[in-house]
C-alpha cells in the first residue's frame, strides 16, 4: 500500500500553550449551535504546539514543508467560497523533507492584531482560526482550530442622553428620554416617557431592540432586521400628563458591540424602536439608534470616576462606581 508515497499519513493536533488557564467564550455557529472557544483580545500573543502523529510507525512521511497560519477572514454568504482575509500570518515549522517519527513543533504569533470582533450573522461570518498544514505532492493534510475574539472598549467620553418627540398633529404628543446613547452589553437602559397630549385611544405600548445587519456594497446591499427584545411599557390607555419609567436590562439578550463598516464588508447596528398600537390596530413608531460596546477593565483613570457619576445621575443615585483596576479582561458585571 505504499506505492507513490500513499502508504503513510498523519494526524495533526493544535494545542495552545495556555489552554488550561485561558478563558472560553460561547459563540454561535452558522447552524445556530453554540460552542465554546478559546477567547482572545486584540494584541495578545497566540502560541502553542502542533503535534504531528504518524499513523503507521516505522514508515516515513515525505512532505513539502509544514506550516501554521493565523487567519482572520470574512465570508459573505451570497459570495461563498470567496473569503476576504484581513489577517494572514504564516510560520514555517519544517522545511521540505521527511518525518520518520511523530513530532511536535512550537509556534508563536507575537502580539497579533485582531481588529474586529468574531461574528456569525444572517448573511456574514467573521472568524479567526489557526490552520496547520503538512504539504504533500497530491493532497495536503491540514487541521483548523477556531478561536473567538472580543473587542473591548472604555467608557465613552461623550455619552449624551437621547430626547425625542413623537407626534401626530392635534392627536398625540409624546416625549421620551433615555439616560444615554451608548450602552455596554450588560448595561441597563433607563428612561421616561411623557404623554403631553393624548386624543387617540392607545391600547398597547412597547420598546423593541432591533438589530440591523447590512452586508455588501452598491447594488448588492442586503439588510436583515432582527427583533432582539420586546419590552412592554404599558397595557391600557395613558392619560395626559402621565409619565412612565423604563428600565430595560440588556444582560439577558444575545447582542454584539455595534460594528460599523467592518473591513468595508458589513455593519451591525442596534436601534430602540418605540411602538404604540391604538384600538384600531394602527401602529405608530419612532426609531433611534444606540451604540453598544463591550466593557473591559481597561479604563482611563481620569474618566472612570466622572463617567460613574454621570451614569448614576440619571437614576438619582449618589453611589459612584469604584474605579476599575487595569487588566486585560472582560468585566462580567
Amino acid at each position: 500500500m505504499s506505492f507513490f508515497g500513499f502508504g503513510q499519513s498523519a494526524d495533526i493536533d493544535i494545542v495552545l500553550n495556555d489552554a488550561e488557564t485561558r478563558k472560553k467564550a460561547e459563540h454561535k455557529s452558522e447552524d445556530g449551535r453554540k460552542d465554546k472557544y478559546f477567547l482572545f483580545y486584540d494584541g495578545e500573543t497566540v502560541s502553542g504546539k502542533v503535534n504531528v502523529t504518524l499513523k503507521y510507525p516505522g514508515k516515513r512521511l515525505e512532505h513539502n514543508g509544514i506550516k501554521i497560519e493565523f487567519i482572520g477572514q470574512i465570508e459573505l454568504y451570497y459570495d461563498r467560497g470567496n473569503h476576504h482575509e484581513f489577517v494572514s500570518l504564516v510560520k514555517d515549522l519544517a522545511r521540505p523533507g521527511e518525518l520518520t517519527q511523530s513530532q511536535t513543533f512550537d509556534f508563536e504569533f507575537t502580539h497579533v492584531e485582531k481588529p474586529y470582533e468574531s461574528y456569525t450573522g444572517q448573511n456574514v461570518k467573521l472568524r479567526y482560526f489557526l490552520r496547520a498544514t503538512i504539504g504533500r505532492r497530491l493532497n495536503d493534510i491540514s487541521k483548523e482550530m477556531d478561536i473567538v475574539v472580543h473587542t473591548l472598549s472604555t467608557y465613552p467620553e461623550l455619552n449624551s442622553s437621547i430626547k425625542m418627540e413623537v407626534g401626530i398633529e392635534d392627536c398625540l404628543h409624546i416625549e421620551f428620554e433615555y439616560n444615554k446613547s451608548k450602552y455596554h452589553l450588560k448595561d441597563v437602559i433607563v428612561g421616561k416617557i411623557y404623554f403631553l397630549l393624548v386624543r387617540i385611544k392607545i391600547k398597547h405600548m412597547e420598546i423593541d431592540i432591533i438589530k440591523r445587519e447590512t452586508t455588501g456594497t452598491g447594488p448588492n446591499v442586503y439588510h436583515e432586521n432582527d427583533t432582539i427584545a420586546k419590552y412592554e411599557i404599558m397595557d391600557g390607555a395613558p392619560v395626559r400628563g402621565e409619565s412612565i419609567p423604563i428600565r430595560l436590562f440588556l444582560a439577558g439578550y444575545e447582542m454584539t458591540p455595534t460594528m460599523r463598516d467592518v473591513n468595508k464588508k458589513f455593519s451591525v447596528r442596534y436601534y430602540l424602536n418605540l411602538v404604540l398600537i391604538d384600538e384600531e390596530e394602527r401602529r405608530y413608531f419612532k426609531q433611534q439608534e444606540i451604540t453598544l460596546w463591550r466593557k473591559g477593565d481597561i479604563v482611563r483613570k481620569s474618566m472612570s470616576h466622572q463617567a460613574a457619576i454621570a451614569s448614576q445621575r440619571f437614576e438619582g443615585s449618589s453611589y459612584p462606581e469604584k474605579p476599575q483596576t487595569q487588566s486585560n479582561a472582560e468585566d462580567d458585571g
